[in-house]
């Protein structure tokens, strides 16, 4: 018995120095003896005596943890009659203990949850032990408020744990435990939390009382977690929630028939505080979500008119929407009418054009408050891009108002972008096009919103671009201008290239009128205006964000307005013809190598600039055979192919102090020189080796290295990590047998030695070996049938 009192004062003294000490050696020392501890033979039972005789919060931590681990391993797992005396034992534990630390109560709570679902198919005496679980709970939902909580907590914690796929367990498994479960008890403790919430709204109920407070929010979690469950085990990505229906079974169909439950949840969310009501719209917005199939038409109808009133009523009460996780759960709450309901029936539930109405204000209001949680902005965009994208097949007779409503959401979204420039500028914030990705997101999403009532859109964007582009000519041709007033212009520019760039690639071919490609030729003429200036002044200056803006811009304008599916007699051509000159496909492709060539010399040392400018003429490389043509036959190009070491293309790192890895866009202008290339190569083998002189001459260059005992290192990792990607790119490129063997008969075998004595020198240096290996992975893969060698066999 002395030896159990030391051992467990031992235990206590290494529980404090793992979560109170701040010396790390001692930490260390603790976690290691613990661990020890938690693979000896008698752990079981010095969890049990810890949790009945530790003084300390820590001691009953560990022990749960503890046994935690050993109800969950796979290798020699406890016998069936020990895990019900455990289970038996926590239940018992937490019911004489209300008041444990939060963190005991929890890691108990979740020991108690393991142990359900490890055990869900386990019999005993033909009784399925592990499986009654709301009973386990009803001794604490008769309780106190203290108890009442730790019963909550147990069923959502077990509803939350069976939910989630172990990773040390087989999927199967984890699958069929989910579908009992929610075939047996799920829409039991659904009803339950419901009936609980139900009773605490009737109440007056004192949310200043920490334990009051505390009940209603696990309850309100439990609903959330019954209702967020994966029914049907589509084990959906969180990030793409909002595309997602809850597939709740017809089993429940009852629960939201009836009205009183939907309406429970906007009561809530009018009755609680702003603390405990984002759970509410959490609840709302998968109980918004839930699957079309559950209801027949006039079920619906019904269901979605309660819906529009809550949101209503939601929306005429603003005042709780001030704080940002209301907000933002409110926000996806109003994406969800359109992803899971037709415009066609909304239009048809009894105040949509005051709900709307009210929607737009709060659109257009929160817009203007681009600082205030821009994240949601997201869910927002996407509800107006899903209503703007369905006007088009909507064939109720009701007004959809749409034609009212769009523009002055396009408005505030455009003009909000450009009034945040100057106080980003002045007040040093971050700067929301510093993140491209979100900002192609709202872009994508405004260039259908911006289709919409598209002449009012573009007479705005006219208006705001002269606007600017005066102010900024005029501030460049002063001698007194301020650095921040240029910056602010070039801000102002960056969003409306950026948003013609979009609502350019909005256009739908089968609903684009004459009237609108003119109008979308009015944007082109400024924006190529616009660089030609700009252009004029990169020897002294550039715009970077301006710059990848433009590369955007034309980007959309390839996809859209380039290529055989284009009507040449589009009336975008001939606004660009009328303005600037350009008569035809051919003047304006001449535009855009002229563009790619500027950048290329000047912005060579910009990645992103780069990169994307690579990438745009890598995507025109592959455009029709008629466009790449047309490509080939431009004197701009030639000059590509005749010069492509020159100092035009300082990037290639050729000559320069590049690092290794700085090297990665010389594959991408290699792979679209040799498309172009391929273009009239035909068998001409002089026009290949005139191609390949500056690689062969690279080459020698590196042969001449290797021969001798001293040579600078770091320049021939560079010069050959450079010549492995060209390589790569016009080996991917060449996709015809002639052009391919070509290359092959280039490299193989006057070169292979090369490759492998660099292997050799510098096989522990991944940057110069995975170019390598990434070549002859290329080179022996035989895409189209490329590969074709003569039999060495004698007939």
């Amino acid at each position: 018995m002395a030896d159990h009192v030391q051992s467990l004062a031992q235990l206590e003294i290494l529980c404090k120095q793992l979560y109170e000490t701040t010396d790390t050696s001692t930490r260390l020392q603790a976690e290691k003896a613990l661990v020890e501890f938690t693979n000896s033979p008698d752990c079981l039972s010095k969890c049990q005596l810890l949790l009945e005789r530790g003084s300390s919060s820590y001691s009953q931590l560990l022990a749960a943890t503890c046994l935690s681990k050993l109800v969950s391993r796979t290798t020699n797992p406890l016998p069936l009659e020990q895990r019900i005396d455990i289970r038996n034992y926590v239940l018992n534990y937490l019911a004489t203990r209300p008041k444990l630390a939060a963190f005991v109560t929890q890691a108990l709570i979740q020991l108690y949850a393991r142990i359900t679902k490890l055990g869900w198919f386990d019999c005993q005496k033909e009784d399925y032990v592990f499986r009654n679980v709301i009973a386990d709970v009803t001794r604490f939902l008769q309780d106190s408020v203290e108890h009442c909580i730790i019963g909550v907590t147990i069923l959502s914690q077990l509803t939350n744990e069976i939910n989630q796929a172990d990773t040390s367990h087989p999927l199967t498994k984890h699958r069929k435990i989910a579908s009992s479960f929610r075939d047996s008890s799920l829409f039991e403790i659904f009803t339950l939390s419901c009936n609980l919430l139900k009773q605490a709204s009737g109440k007056t109920l004192n949310l200043n009382d920490e334990s009051q407070h505390g009940l209603l929010m696990q309850l309100l979690k439990l609903a959330h977690n019954c209702l967020n469950f994966d029914f049907i085990g589509t084990s959906t990505d969180e990030s793409s929630d909002d595309l997602c229906t809850v597939q709740i079974p017809t089993s429940w169909r009852s629960a939201f028939l009836d009205s009183s439950t939907l309406q429970l949840f906007f009561d809530l969310y009018h009755s609680i505080p702003p603390s405990l009501s984002p759970l509410v719209l959490s609840c709302l917005v998968q109980i918004a979500s839930v699957r079309r199939s559950l209801f027949n038409n006039a079920e619906r109808a019904k269901f979605l008119s309660l819906l529009v009133d809550g949101v209503k009523r939601i929306l005429e009460n603003p005042q709780s929407l001030s704080d940002p996780n209301n907000y933002h759960e409110f926000c996806r709450l109003l994406a969800r009418l359109k992803s899971n309901y037709q415009l066609g029936e909304l239009v048809k539930v009894d105040n949509y054009p005051e709900v709307i109405r009210l929607i737009a204000n709060f659109t257009v209001t929160s817009l203007q408050h681009w600082e205030f949680a821009p994240n949601s902005v997201h869910y927002l965009l996407s509800l107006w891009q899903r209503l703007a994208a369905s006007v088009p097949y909507v064939k109720a007779t009701e007004p959809h108002l749409l034609e009212t409503y769009t523009p002055e959401v396009t408005k505030a979204y455009i003009t909000s972008r450009l009034e945040s420039v100057h106080i980003i500028l002045r007040d040093g914030l971050e700067d929301p096009l510093d993140d491209t990705g979100l900002v192609q997101q709202q872009l994508d999403q405004l260039s259908t919103i911006g289709r919409c009532e598209y002449e009012k859109t573009c007479a705005l964007l006219v208006q705001l671009f002269d606007q600017s582009a005066q102010s900024y000519q005029e501030l460049l041709q002063s001698t007194n201008s301020s650095a921040m007033d240029l910056a602010v212009q070039e801000g102002r520019l960056t969003w409306l290239v950026y948003i013609i760039g979009a609502v350019i690639g909005g256009r739908v071919s089968f609903a684009s009128t004459d009237e609108q490609d003119a109008m979308d030729g009015e944007l082109v003429c400024r924006v190529l205006q616009l660089m030609n200036l700009t252009d004029s002044r990169l020897a002294q200056a550039g715009n970077e964000k301006l710059e990848l803006a433009m590369l955007s811009f034309f980007e959309q304008f390839r996809k859209i307005y380039i290529g055989d599916q284009v009507q040449k007699s589009s009336k975008l051509y001939r606004r660009l013809s009328e303005v600037l000159g350009l008569n035809d496909e051919t003047m304006v492709l001449s535009v855009f190598i002229g563009k790619i060539i500027t950048n290329l010399k000047y912005w060579g040392r910009c990645e992103p600039i780069t990169s994307k400018t690579l990438q745009l003429l890598n995507d025109l490389s592959i455009g029709y055979p008629s466009l790449v043509r047309k490509l080939v036959k431009l004197s701009a190009v030639q000059f590509m192919l005749n010069n492509h070491t020159s100092e035009h293309f300082s990037f290639l790192g050729l000559n320069n102090q590049s690092n290794l890895s700085d090297m990665r866009c010389r594959t991408t202008f290699y792979t679209a020189l040799g498309r172009l290339l391929m273009v009239d190569l035909g068998e001409d083998e002089d026009q290949f080796e005139q191609f390949m002189l500056p690689l062969t001459a690279a080459f020698e260059t590196v042969a001449q290295m290797f021969s001798t005992n001293t040579f600078n290192e770091q320049e021939a990792k560079r010069t050959l990590v450079g010549l492995v990607r060209d390589l790569r790119g016009i080996a991917f490129a060449f996709n015809a047998k002639t052009s391919f063997m070509m290359l092959f008969d280039w490299i193989y075998p006057t070169y292979m030695p090369i490759l492998q004595r660099a292997i050799e020198l510098w096989y522990h240096v991944p940057a110069c070996t995975t170019p390598v290996l990434k070549l002859m992975a290329e080179l022996v893969h035989n895409r189209s049938q490329r590969l074709q060698f003569d039999s060495l066999c004698e007939p």
